[in-house]
């Protein structure tokens, strides 16, 4: 009698277990970041308790590491079906969603003050439009301010004029500023960042603390251009029509869990940028505020590259101009 129990227990988890695997939606998600980081692992316990909740109706699969290729190639093969989802940079969006990546314009931010005004203010509006061009996204996480870091003090266009410098390939934003300041930068993949700096191919990079610190590359560098160059963000998008297709329920389970997942991420990044910046003035880098005269020709350059990218990308004239005006009341009350 008590064995019968069993194997009918036993009988109905397995009925369980192979209905979920039928009935379940996988979304296959690929993303350049390695595993075992606190993003991939917050991700992680974020789609777990969404499997769980829905009963496993829906059910996530990671490709982490860059295993799927770089971000463009992520968005490629979720246009094909290949996959349905990636976590990828707001600047990898910038053909088909330009405004998520606005944040990202040169020398837009001078401090964390007034990123929070403004996207306080702002970011929910870049996530609706977002879901208006086939994504949904569960929020921004910070990635956090770039800096231009080298082997030697650099101050003027015309020192960095003299470097290899280095721009993610693909970089829109970096091409923009770097053409404008008439600077031929290298393009290479990440993973070939490393090799650059040890081998001489480059000796400047453009990159955030915390990126610098994971990947290795302030081994290689000493001082540090102490002037925001750009502000970046994150999110993990989804294919909306597959999104569309699951349970109102499910569709609600699952925007809960992961938009508390990136309010999460985007607060602890903001901890590790500050506390690797610490690090890298312990370490010896050596942080230096522009000249006077070359925050001018930088920032001049930037705003050149900022009309470039208008005309380029067609931002939304209202985001456009609301972020503007954000700004300034930004400028006006915090520094």
């Amino acid at each position: 009698m008590r064995s019968d129990k069993r194997f009918v227990k036993l009988l109905g988890l397995m009925l369980f277990v192979l209905q979920s695997n039928v009935y379940a939606t996988v979304f296959k998600i690929a993303t350049v970041s390695p595993d075992g980081t606190a993003w991939m692992q917050a991700m992680r316990a974020g789609t777990d308790e969404v499997q769980q909740k829905t009963a496993g109706r829906v059910v996530f699969k990671f490709y982490p590491g860059g295993v799927m290729g770089n971000d463009d190639s992520v968005l490629r093969k979720i246009r094909i079906g290949q996959l349905q989802g990636g976590a990828v940079t707001a600047s990898a969006l910038l053909d088909i969603a330009p405004d998520i990546s606005i944040y990202e314009l040169p020398y837009l931010f001078s401090s964390l003050q007034q990123v929070d005004y403004v996207r306080s203010r702002l970011d929910s509006r870049l996530m609706a439009g977002l879901e208006d061009k086939g994504f949904v996204g569960f929020g921004l996480a910070e990635g956090g301010f770039t800096y231009m870091m080298s082997d030697r003090p650099l101050d003027s266009v015309e020192d960095v004029r003299k470097q290899k410098v280095w721009i993610p390939d693909g970089s829109k934003v970096g091409e923009a500023v770097f053409s404008s300041a008439d600077i031929s930068p290298v393009l290479l993949p990440l993973s070939d960042v490393l090799v650059g700096l040890q081998t001489g191919l480059i000796n400047t990079i453009i990159t955030s603390p915390i990126a610098a610190i994971a990947l290795q590359w302030h081994t290689r560098v000493t001082h540090v251009v102490d002037e925001p160059l750009t502000y970046f963000t994150a999110l993990m998008v989804l294919d909306k029509d597959k999104f569309d297709r699951l349970k109102q329920e499910d569709q609600q389970i699952v925007r809960e869990i992961m938009t508390r997942v990136f309010r999460t991420i985007d607060a602890q990044n903001r901890k590790d940028n500050i506390e690797a910046r610490e690090v890298l003035i312990k370490q010896g880098l050596v942080f230096t505020p522009l000249s006077t005269k070359a925050k001018q020709q930088w920032h001049a350059i930037g705003a050149q590259a900022t009309r470039e990218l208008e005309q380029q990308n067609k931002y939304s004239k209202d985001i456009y101009d609301d972020m503007i005006q954000l700004l300034d009341e930004a400028r006006q009350s915090v520094h």
